[in-house]
């Protein structure tokens, strides 16, 4: 039986979490502005399954091997670090030129996907954060893997709503945020952002 009060408070809980800017609100919104719509819903689709690993690993007890295991986070923690701060390095440095409305959409679209998924998939705090913050509401009663899966992908489906109104308006000011000025701007913001949370992952302590 649904704890209607507790899964009440996740949704609270879960759409404020959701709402929250950090890496993932960078990516959706850059690739957006710079790729278009389908490249930030790849974005944000890539975000979604790194969140729905961690969720069921989280469900069948990886999460906890995670978090006990001082090696495996580790591991985890400079991978993802390393990986935010190239990306966000590039970023930083690239050399943009104007981009050409339609061209290369497979490419970015793919890149847009790969990135999102990673950058969720080598951070293991997003894992440590799902067995710590999940068990706190899931019901004496109900069976806690299934319920721990069913409430991160209702995590997921909040953050994905709300990459949906980021990426919608997005769409009035599509021709102000490809001007090369624009892009170069937000490809620096973004890059400062990926680099300011690889530095924060990789000085990260276990919890």
């Amino acid at each position: 039986m649904t704890d209607l009060p507790l899964l009440l408070a996740f949704v609270v809980a879960a759409t404020i979490l959701a709402i929250t800017p950090g890496v993932d609100t960078a990516m959706v919104l850059r690739s957006a502005a710079v790729s278009g719509r389908r490249a930030a819903a790849l974005a944000a689709a890539g975000i979604a399954l790194g969140c729905l690993v961690w969720g069921a690993a989280v469900a069948i007890g990886l999460g906890a091997l995670l978090r006990a295991s001082e090696l495996a986070y580790s591991v985890l923690k400079w991978a993802g670090a390393a990986y935010l701060l190239w990306q966000g390095g590039r970023l930083l440095l690239a050399r943009r030129q104007p981009p050409v409305p339609g061209a290369d959409d497979a490419t970015a679209g793919s890149a847009a996907f790969r990135r999102g998924l990673l950058t969720n998939l080598l951070n293991p705090k997003v894992g440590v954060f799902y067995v710590t913050f999940l068990p706190q509401f899931v019901p004496a009663v109900a069976n806690v893997a299934w319920h721990t899966f069913f409430l991160a992908c209702l995590h997921v489906l909040l953050t994905l709503l709300w990459f949906a109104v980021l990426i919608a308006a997005t769409v009035s000011l599509g021709r102000w945020l490809r001007q090369p000025r624009v892009i170069r701007w937000l490809d620096r913001l973004t890059g400062a952002v990926f680099v300011a949370f690889g530095i924060r992952l990789a000085t990260a302590t276990q919890a």
